[in-house]
């Protein structure tokens, strides 16, 4: 499929009940892997996901002519397959990523793997291990983001908007944030979120519940997250723009190279202004500020 509809695509499959989703290949096509429990009715599962497909295709989404293939998994292998997938992985200049069953043998006490700052993160039914390169870009502007603080303005608070697995969250604590709120729709990722910040030892400062940008009540964030779809960054501009403090940061990410012009011309009338881009594989990352 076109790599514009695998985040769709994946989600769909995690609210389906996928223990695991991987995503094959950088550039179109892309291939989605996803990992049943043996008990699921895979006729059923395959005719869904295919009138998913054509309604997307009806919405002008390009998934492209992408099939659906269910295969079975070797019994004694079927719960772990998709783990071979992840591999601890550095992020920016601090940050190390690690699924719980691949951690360093000598990870020490205090979270720290040499120079790097360790971020175990059990993705369960949650989007968000750290591999997708949205999530890497995020993470890279966090990271500088709080290390650039404006002089007199330390970052004292971050949301994070749409948390998923809770790994943006957890890395903002990780590398220093003293309180971080986050928030999601979904209750499973409030509770992956709620468990990785209690394996990180972040869950005093990592409060997770569920929420979005228009429900929130509590106090502007100097630090605001929101890894996305384009679409819903122009959307929700105005109420991320509500749960950004003055002066504050806020890091979007989630748009594909093309949706960076549409998603700046709709924060700039909410008092933004671009500070930084990064891409990956296609998908970009903003920094936006949010001065008086």
């Amino acid at each position: 499929m076109a790599p514009e509809a695998a985040d769709a695509v994946a989600n769909f499959l995690a609210e389906a009940g996928a223990l695991g989703v991987v995503e094959e290949g950088d550039d179109a096509p892309v291939t989605l892997r996803a990992f049943f429990s043996p008990g699921t009715d895979s006729t059923d599962l395959g005719g869904r996901l295919e009138r998913y497909l054509d309604e997307l295709r009806a919405l002008a989404v390009p998934v492209g002519p992408g099939t659906v293939e269910v295969a079975p998994v070797i019994e004694e292998a079927w719960a772990e397959a998709w783990r071979a997938h992840f591999r601890p992985l550095p992020v920016g200049r601090r940050l190390l990523l690690c699924p719980p069953w691949e951690l360093p043998p000598e990870a020490p006490a205090d979270g720290r793997e040499g120079a790097r700052l360790l971020v175990v993160i059990e993705p369960g039914r949650a989007f968000g291990t750290g591999g997708h390169a949205t999530t890497r870009g995020c993470l890279e502007l966090i990271e500088r983001a709080l290390e650039a603080a404006p002089a007199g303005h330390p970052v004292g608070r971050v949301l994070d908007v749409g948390t998923g697995s809770g790994v943006l969250a957890i890395a903002a604590a990780r590398l220093g944030a003293p309180a971080v709120d986050a928030v999601d729709l979904d209750p499973d990722a409030v509770a992956a979120a709620t468990a990785n910040a209690a394996r990180n030892g972040v869950a005093d400062r990592v409060r997770v519940e569920l929420g979005t940008p228009e429900t929130w009540t509590g106090p502007p964030a100097d630090l605001v997250l929101a890894n996305l779809l384009g679409a819903a960054h122009v959307a929700l501009a105005p109420a991320l723009a509500r749960c950004t403090a003055v002066p504050g940061r806020l890091v979007a990410g989630g748009l594909l190279s093309h949706e960076v012009p549409a998603a700046v011309a709709s924060f700039v009338p909410e008092g933004f202004r671009l500070v930084e881009v990064t891409e990956h594989e296609g998908w970009a990352t903003l920094l936006l500020a949010r001065e008086p």
